[in-house]
């Protein structure tokens, strides 16, 4: 019997820019895959888009799947987004504020969130490929906190204020961060430490 077999196990992960939030190949792009080895049984909880890049927490704990990806339990997710252009005060308030924006073809109202523009670039490792330099036009960084995940939520809100993003990175999950992390990395972790840094109360499920 392997004891090994029916363990529940935990990553934090940096998952590079252009690297699709899974393990399977779709159309030559590169996946998890190719920078994570981790139990044939173990998936991303949620995703991030091929697009994006920064915190993935990998797992086969599908309480934790369920409790992370379940709208009602509202997890604090933090982005840090440069966008295009100096961002202007009015548009920060208004990412606070609630905007509306496209999902499905049908207008949705966002949550209120919290917003601000960083006075400094945020210490993070340089994204390959780098962002194409445009000596005449500015860029800013935005740190944003979510409770809500809908598709390509972040670049549309930016865009509806008037500043699309150019770079976006998840930053952490509740207290889980990247912090230490270079894109491709990852980091196993315990199932005591994890609910813990998500503020998940493990009593409460059914083991």
């Amino acid at each position: 019997m392997n004891f090994f077999a029916n363990m529940h196990r935990y990553y934090v992960i940096y998952k590079p820019y252009q690297v699709l939030s899974q393990f399977t190949s779709q159309e030559g792009k590169q996946t998890l895959k190719d920078f994570f080895a981790v139990p044939n049984d173990v998936y991303a909880v949620g995703r991030l888009d091929y697009d994006s890049e920064g915190l993935l927490i990998l797992t086969n704990d599908k309480q934790l799947n369920y409790h992370l990806l379940n709208p009602s339990f509202e997890h604090e997710r933090e982005y840090l987004v440069q966008v295009d252009g100096d961002i202007s005060q009015p548009a920060v308030t208004g990412l606070q504020s609630s905007v509306e924006i496209n999902i499905d073809g049908k207008f949705y109202k966002t949550k209120k969130c919290f917003a601000e523009k960083l006075i400094t670039a945020p210490d993070v490792p340089e994204r390959n490929p780098p962002i194409r330099f445009r000596k005449n036009i500015p860029v800013s960084w935005v740190k944003m906190i979510l409770t809500e995940g809908k598709n390509r939520q972040v670049r549309k809100m930016t865009a509806k204020v008037g500043f699309p993003t150019l770079r976006l990175i998840r930053w952490s999950i509740e207290q889980i961060t990247i912090d230490g992390l270079q894109p491709g990395e990852m980091r196993e972790i315990s199932k005591q430490e994890i609910y813990r840094l998500l503020a998940i109360d493990e009593k409460k499920f059914n083991r």
